[in-house]
């Protein structure tokens, strides 16, 4: 087995588990990747470097995608000419796998195509955001994209946009234009429950002078 091909396929089982949004466990993602010839020791080298690369999180009881790194690694392997499954037979859960994540590109291409200064806001994710109209613009690409593909009923988690569009802004900066988008009625930030909540998500959500914490936005006439 190539190196590149089984990285890309077992990031793109984790992906299918929804190793974005929840940690997925390690026998749960092993069943799909390892065969009968094989054995888990042959992929330990793999997870390393996915997790030096900052593409995968690794805890004692499962694995995790990141939403940046993780899914631009992802799709760079899909898009090689090198990519292939190997074999005779290709896994159910493949083949399905492979039409959501064209399902996911598909919506990704159409919300590209607002035009950021003569760009695609999409398209640009490694340039950095210059102007409040610019973030929004990208700010609302990334809600819907996350909304569709993550069915979030229209209460995108705060802490996934602000990881979504990473270091293109910092993160006072984030805040202050979310906020102005609060003011012009482009979205409202809400608080509601977050069940899963962690330091690090409660840190990556907003807080609302003198109103406490804001875990979700919500687009307005939505």
């Amino acid at each position: 087995m190539t190196s590149k091909n089984t990285s890309t396929r077992l990031l793109l089982a984790l992906w299918d588990l929804g190793g974005v949004q929840q940690e997925v466990k390690k026998g749960q993602l092993t069943k799909r990747i390892v065969s009968k010839s094989q054995k888990v020791a042959d992929y330990q080298g793999i997870f390393e470097e996915l997790q030096k690369q900052g593409a995968i999180a690794i805890s004692k009881k499962g694995y995790s995608l990141t939403s940046g790194k993780g899914l631009e690694v992802l799709g760079e392997g899909l898009r090689s000419g090198e990519f292939k499954f190997e074999g005779t037979i290709v896994g159910t859960w493949a083949a399905n796998a492979l039409v959501k994540w064209i399902s996911h590109i598909d919506v990704a291409v159409t919300g590209a195509d607002v035009p950021v200064n003569g760009k695609s806001a999409l398209a640009n994710l490694s340039e950095g955001i210059a102007s409040y109209d610019e973030f929004k613009s990208v700010a609302l690409e990334v809600y819907d994209k996350l909304n569709y593909e993550y069915n979030f009923n229209n209460l995108v988690p705060i802490y996934r946009i602000r990881r979504e569009i990473g270091d293109r802004v910092s993160r006072t900066q984030f805040s202050e234009w979310l906020l102005e988008m609060q003011e012009k009625d482009v979205l409202q930030l809400m608080a509601g429950e977050m069940r899963d909540i962690t330091p690090d998500k409660r840190d990556d959500s907003i807080t609302i002078p003198g109103g406490g914490l804001r875990y979700y936005t919500k687009l307005l006439n939505s």
